[in-house]
């Protein structure tokens, strides 16, 4: 082809390759999803391909069996029973059962005087200051949650709608995976081994950060909420989803939760329930990360920790859930461009 020829057919590549972007978009969510099962069960769906004698479509279905058995249901059964615990807990603060300001009074008397100093400067020291502040906390959290009621008809509706396009497009891309891959590499106007680089770092770094951020995570988090459910806490599963969010942040973690539950156990007397819980969350939650990330893990990803940290907790503020994946995989793509293109440019240079 002539070189307006090839110009003309890069733009319509380009100009395709956006629609088809932007119709995809509502849907890319269960897109991303479907490629990340897809990524993290393949050493699963090749064991399966085996023992159903090579063949492709029972294999694909066994595997696709076995995420939803092991992981859709699971995650299922826990968000339905969390909104209910939610609800039960909005109801209980709403008709008075849980006093949140003779709880916070209760921990305010029982600190020592050199933080209740502190607290009264920063005008916390009195349960009529407390109340107020608490109150339009409320009352903002109050509207969110109507809204929500509101609205939650079309929210499951399109959550059924994402996970159907997601469990369908997952059984394609389990049996045809190693195809469109390669179909996906042909196409790329990169040498070979350029092209094995980017796609091996994107295998990585998937699996290193479903097996290591979210198992740690789902782990601390499960710990947390056992503990509190020992201790007897209010609302234990609300705790072990927001102990597991908060793993995620370096040096503190579940910290952010557990610790202040602990000081309010020492501030009230339930001294045994104090020691027990800090003992626990430091020795056990905190010791996890440390252990079990690097068996998880390894030094696959070879990105430095403050990296994949800003990555993912950038990629939840921007993305959502969906950030969680995308944050590392974005920055790890960023840093395999930029390698091969500093290799490039000293070849000729």
């Amino acid at each position: 082809m002539t070189a307006p020829q090839d110009r003309t057919l890069a733009w319509m590549t380009i100009a395709v390759t956006l629609a088809f972007a932007w119709i995809v978009l509502p849907l890319y969510g269960a897109v991303l999803w479907a490629v990340v099962a897809a990524v993290v069960f393949a050493p699963v769906h090749r064991r399966l391909l085996v023992f159903c004698g090579q063949r492709r479509n029972a294999a694909a279905f066994a595997t696709v069996l076995l995420i939803v058995a092991v992981v859709i249901v699971p995650l299922a059964l826990a968000g339905t029973a969390l909104l209910q615990e939610a609800t039960d807990l909005y109801a209980k603060i709403k008709s008075g059962d849980v006093n949140l300001f003779s709880l916070f009074q209760q921990v305010l008397d029982g600190l020592p005087g050199w933080v209740s100093k502190i607290l009264r400067n920063s005008g916390l020291s009195t349960l009529g200051t407390a109340q107020d502040k608490l109150s339009g906390s409320l009352a903002q959290s109050s509207q969110f949650l109507a809204a929500q009621v509101v609205n939650i008809s079309q929210v499951t509706l399109e959550l059924a709608v994402n996970l159907g396009v997601m469990i369908y497009l997952l059984f394609f891309l389990v049996r045809d995976g190693n195809a469109i891959f390669k179909r996906i590499g042909d196409a790329i106007p990169l040498r070979s081994e350029q092209k094995d680089a980017l796609f091996q770092k994107f295998r990585i770094v998937i699996r290193a950060t479903v097996k290591g951020d979210m198992l740690v995570a789902l782990l601390q988090g499960s710990l947390g909420g056992l503990i509190f459910w020992v201790l007897a806490v209010p609302s234990p599963l609300l705790w072990t989803v927001l102990m597991a969010f908060l793993s995620l942040l370096p040096v503190v973690g579940a910290g952010i939760v557990w610790l202040p539950v602990a000081v309010y156990f020492f501030a009230t007397g339930a001294i045994w329930k104090g020691v027990m819980l800090t003992a626990f969350g430091a020795v056990v939650i905190g010791l996890v990360d440390n252990i079990l990330r690097p068996i998880l893990v390894g030094g696959d990803t070879k990105m430095p920790e403050y990296i994949v940290l800003i990555s993912t907790l950038g990629g939840i503020a921007t993305l959502g859930l969906n950030g969680f994946i995308l944050g590392p995989v974005i920055a790890a793509m960023f840093i395999a461009v930029w390698e091969i293109f500093s290799v490039r440019r000293h070849q000729f240079t």
